[in-house]
């Protein structure tokens, strides 16, 4: 966790979020709650505003960020968008869907945003506070996790506040994430196949529904966000599939495994998720020097949380 002052956190008001627009036009940093987890915006056509994220997160610079557009106009400047793309636009706009599309010619984004790759990355959000500083800053956004680059995704203001310090710059308090796990990211390639890049909140099912079986990924390159083997850590070795906790670990519960603290008492994934980062985070700031963590099951949003955690291990 970061010693740095507080940011300046803000409910997220109409006064706030016209202060957020304006501090964004200016080329500065916000946090801003989404419905995944926070993310630290900056204009996304602005070289400086996009190093300054870089700089913020201390985030390596050939992780592509994601592009938050108000609209599927704001997304065709920006993108080729293909019927595919559409489809899944008109099923999953505004929501936790990330896509990767071929880049437009000419379109107006810091080159720092794509990583050098030729294909951005774009979401629409469906958080009103997200939606309402899209709206009133009237310019696309790049936002990846409002945390330091690595670690735990933060999920509440506060959570912001200790990973970043006043780097954030200025928080809108929106309060927790109602999803709580990052955006599921697919790939849209040119030659008809489609593969997925992150799990996340959108199941790989629902979007095979609409285009087809999932081409496997055959090459390393990174071309997204938490596609890096260790990913959102929580600075403690973590033990997956516990059934109990061993001397010296913070136990994270799940179903009929008690812990320190529990992901759903119930076994519901959905509720797992959206608690997911807070449990880290307790578990992080424990005094016990390893974590475990129950096991979840590996299927539709379990997969993704799975997929967060074996990075934590990682």
């Amino acid at each position: 966790m970061s010693d740095a002052p507080a940011p300046l956190i803000r409910p997220a008001t109409a006064t706030a979020i016209a202060e957020a627009a304006a501090r964004l036009r200016d080329g500065g940093l916000v946090a801003v709650p989404t419905e995944t987890v926070y993310g630290l915006a900056a204009r996304a056509d602005s070289a400086e505003a996009v190093a300054a994220i870089y700089r913020a997160k201390g985030r390596p610079d050939f992780n592509p960020l994601i592009v938050h557009v108000a609209s599927l106009e704001q997304a065709e400047r920006l993108a080729l968008l293909d019927e595919r793309a559409r489809k899944l636009a008109e099923c999953f706009w505004p929501g936790p869907l990330t896509m990767v599309l071929p880049l437009k010619a000419g379109a107006e984004v810091a080159p720092a945003v794509t990583a050098g790759l030729p294909t951005i990355a774009l979401r629409m959000p469906a958080h009103p506070v997200m939606r309402a500083l899209l709206a009133e800053a009237n310019l696309p956004l790049a936002a990846p996790s409002a945390n330091r680059s690595g670690g735990v995704s933060p999920t509440a203001a506060a959570h912001v506040a200790q990973s970043l310090g006043e780097a954030a710059g200025m928080v809108l308090d929106g309060g927790p994430c109602e999803k709580g796990l990052e955006s599921t990211i697919v790939a849209l390639r040119a030659d008809g196949r489609w593969q997925l890049l992150r799990p996340g909140p959108v199941e790989e099912s629902r979007i095979s529904a609409i285009l087809g079986d999932v081409s496997p990924i055959v090459t390393s390159r990174v071309e997204a966000p938490g596609q890096l083997a260790s990913h959102y850590a929580p600075g403690k070795p973590v033990r997956l599939g516990a059934r109990s906790a061993e001397p010296g670990e913070f136990l994270i519960g799940f179903g009929s495994v008690p812990g320190d603290c529990t992901l759903s008492a119930s076994g519901d994934c959905a509720e797992a998720a959206a608690r997911l980062y807070a449990c880290l985070h307790l578990a992080a700031a424990a005094p016990q020097a390893r974590i475990a963590v129950a096991p979840i099951p590996d299927e539709g949003i379990g997969a993704a949380i799975n997929d967060r955690l074996r990075r934590a291990a990682a």
